[in-house]
């Protein structure tokens, strides 16, 4: 069988294991230490933030956002709707009610447009705007939306970390950011994540509620709600090394995409995932779409690889048609009879191969098979 080809595997780089036998040569596996502290400080520095709070997930950090913000039952939230459903989920855990917004076309990210006739209905506690596959949307535009209302932005940034708006790192966008550290992302800490905070009292006050919220006093003792979300010693050590070589990772993702882009140029029907001139995407994952005319589907293309030993997968389907979320109000870019572009844009699209370990070889061949079926 041939080698085997990953959408988006853990790359160790051999840094992160200094920093793991530094963890366990002062005994400090447990979910606090030198590592948790020096994570939090590496990404501040990376990403030009003050505050942060390390999580075992980006869904924690999404959650404890909401938290902070006030969101609780009977409040709207408004959130991208073509999305992984961990950006939708922690507005279900404060008991409050999703409204899903549609992306527009230019960098699949939500749609100004649509969040506009949102806010004609709704008044939402807080906005959750995504950076999708590693791409950001229209920020400025978005986060004036916000403002014109008096609302705060969550900027997930899941998918993200090194992209930038407009010279901005992504992530510190919002009044608060969100960064996800699973195995398949840029970097990686096995699991967790990261949240962004716009000052000192956020941070103590969710490193508090992180750690079961537990009170300054010898026995233990809690006056609120408490969760068991904070990161352990030994993965934020794995994060310290694998932030050391980050922008080279940056660089081959997106060499990835400008190798399928320049390689799709003389097939009519292919695009692949667009981007905003103002911003520097990671590339985390290249995609593509596949004109309406054409007779390939996207499960040929995913079939077509798989049989060859090589991983790809579908667009990720929007919020507002999986069956969890069915009953959310959602508010279409397009005129409301219209098919969304977020649908469109699932309907016709599929995630390509976008590892950091692939040779100029990997690549080759995976642009060799989907060629052949537009023979």
């Amino acid at each position: 069988m041939k080698n085997k080809i990953w959408l988006s595997s853990p790359t160790m780089n051999g840094e992160e294991c200094k920093f793991i036998q530094e963890a366990i040569d002062t005994n400090w596996v447990a979910p606090m230490g030198a590592n948790i502290v020096g994570f939090e400080k590496d990404i501040c520095k990376y990403v030009g933030a003050e505050y942060s709070v390390a999580m075992a997930s980006g869904t924690a950090a999404i959650h404890m956002a909401l938290r902070y913000l006030g969101v609780s039952q009977g409040d709207i939230v408004f959130c991208q709707s073509l999305t992984f459903s961990a950006s939708c989920n922690p507005i279900i855990y404060q008991n409050a009610t999703p409204v899903l917004i549609d992306s527009e076309p230019d960098s699949w990210n939500m749609s100004p447009e649509a969040l506009e006739k949102a806010f004609k209905k709704y008044t939402p506690k807080a906005v959750i705007v995504v950076n999708l596959y590693g791409v950001p949307g229209k920020l400025d535009e978005i986060i004036d939306i916000c403002k014109k209302h008096n609302v705060s932005v969550v900027e997930d940034a899941a998918e993200s970390l090194g992209a930038l708006y407009k010279g901005k790192q992504t992530g510190t966008l919002g009044d608060f950011g969100i960064f996800s550290f699973n195995g398949n992302k840029i970097i990686t800490t096995s699991g967790g994540g990261m949240l962004i905070c716009p000052d000192l009292d956020s941070k103590k006050r969710i490193t508090k509620w992180i750690t079961q919220s537990r009170d300054e006093a010898k026995h233990y003792e809690h006056s609120e709600l408490g969760f068991n979300y904070r990161l352990s010693n030994i993965c934020a050590g794995i994060g310290r090394g694998q932030i050391l070589t980050l922008d080279e990772r940056i660089n081959q993702k997106a060499k990835n995409y400008e190798t399928y882009k320049k390689a799709f140029t003389d097939i009519c029907h292919i695009d692949v995932n667009p981007y905003l001139e103002n911003t520097k995407p990671i590339f985390w994952l290249s995609c593509m779409v596949i004109d309406k005319k054409s007779n390939v589907k996207p499960e040929q293309i995913i079939d077509a690889l798989e049989a060859e030993n090589i991983e790809s997968r579908p667009i990720w389907k929007p919020m507002h048609l999986q069956p969890f979320f069915k009953s959310c109000d959602f508010f279409n870019h397009n005129e409301k009879e219209e098919i969304s572009v977020s649908e469109d844009i699932f309907n016709r699209g599929l995630c390509l191969p976008s590892d950091v370990k692939m040779t100029d070889s990997d690549i080759e061949r995976i642009i060799n098979i989907i060629k052949g079926l537009f023979k």
